[in-house]
């Protein structure tokens, strides 16, 4: 035991001496890059889709309105078949602004057979943006939960019109109020982000892809060019899976963490955390019941193996410490992004087993036909 123990000690401690070496330094949290303002400013309209999101749409439709963006910024909220006063709730913010005549709200069709609830929603808000504001140079693609810094879209269509990007997207800054959230939601931007290197997104000689879907800046024409929302109506994870398409189609893109905007959903203790990482865990596995099988050992390896060696006597704890020490000093960049107490960074050997649990209920979710609820919707479930 001794012997496999020193092997498993030194496995782990290879595995994180190469992710913080050679994984495009995931775990660096730099301040977002700022660039000079371009001489004319392109029209934007921002695209919402909107389920029974009456708590927080007004506030995500104020924010917007309110943008300190110097050009035409109009709003299409695309109303899914809300039982909560959703669309009127947007009316009624907008006018209490004085910006009515920036806002239309459209009420989308029944879900047709072959798209997921918001790719239907987002498909029909783009067409309706596109009729109502043709000149518009970039479509701004968020949900109905966000509260955007004013400052954010002009810094973001500068970044776009410097680098001549196709698509820029940000994480936005998730909702950590409750203890269960500051234990679980730091952990879920780190392992994304250790899933897909931000640097490596952007990079245009790199075949990884990935995007924050609550906030996705694209241009008109490189949407119309992957096919439109059309091509990925079926997407689950719809923004990794647009990323993609719009790399696979010569487009450029990058990812970035907020600074301003931030999410206004809260996630309800630990039962809507897990409802959170199992909506679309098994999903990104590509329903393979062998990439299932190799997370779950890489987890067990990667992270829950490191402190178990730590605190035995033998071989593998001196290695083991190393691992669980190099894990703690990737980890705490992000518990900082948060503004967390550091003390979390060392305990994510213990998050991390949440996320595998989370990952296994997954998979059994879809296997049971249920995979991917959401609002109501099952969007991933296995047929008979």
């Amino acid at each position: 035991m001794s012997g496999l123990a020193s092997l498993v000690g030194l496995a782990g401690a290879g595995a994180w001496a190469w992710l913080l070496t050679m994984r495009g330094g995931f775990w660096r949290v730099e301040p977002t890059k700022r660039f000079p303002s371009p001489e004319g400013w392109p029209e934007v309209v921002a695209v919402i889709p909107a389920r029974d999101e009456a708590e927080t749409i007004g506030e995500t439709v104020e924010s917007l309105l309110s943008q300190n963006y110097p050009g035409t910024l109009s709003v299409v909220v695309v109303d899914d078949h809300s039982s909560d006063g959703t669309a009127q709730v947007a009316r009624d913010r907008a006018e209490s602004m004085g910006c009515a005549a920036r806002l239309t709200v459209i009420a989308a069709p029944e879900l047709p057979e072959g798209w997921t609830g918001k790719m239907w929603a987002q498909s029909q808000g783009v067409a309706a943006a596109m009729v109502w504001r043709p000149e518009a140079g970039l479509l701004l693609l968020t949900d109905a939960d966000i509260r955007h810094g004013k400052g954010e879209l002009r810094h973001m269509v500068a970044r776009a019109l410097n680098q001549g990007l196709d698509m820029l997207s940000l994480m936005v800054r998730l909702r950590t109020e409750s203890w269960w959230e500051k234990a679980i939601v730091p952990a879920f931007v780190f392992f994304f982000r250790m899933l897909y290197p931000f640097a490596w997104v952007s990079d245009s000689r790199s075949t990884t892809a990935a995007a924050a879907g609550g906030y996705v800046l694209i241009r008109p024409a490189m949407l119309e060019k992957i096919g439109g929302v059309k091509a990925i109506k079926d997407a689950l994870i719809d923004d990794c899976t647009l990323a993609a398409a719009v790399k696979a189609h010569g487009g450029s893109l990058c990812l970035d963490l907020a600074e301003e905007a931030v999410s206004l959903r809260g996630y309800d203790g630990p039962e809507g955390l897990w409802k959170m990482i199992s909506r679309s865990a098994y999903s990104q596995l590509r329903h393979s019941p062998w990439l299932l099988l190799g997370t779950v050992l890489a987890m067990l390896l990667v992270f829950v193996a490191p402190p178990l060696l730590a605190f035995r006597n033998g071989g593998g704890a001196s290695t083991g410490a190393l691992a669980w020490a190099a894990m703690t000093l990737a980890y705490y960049p992000m518990v900082r992004y948060y503004r967390q107490w550091p003390f979390w960074a060392p305990l994510l050997p213990l998050i991390a087993l949440f996320y595998l649990g989370a990952t296994l209920h997954s998979a059994v979710k879809y296997h049971l036909g249920q995979g991917g609820e959401w609002k109501g919707r099952v969007q991933d479930g296995k047929t008979a």
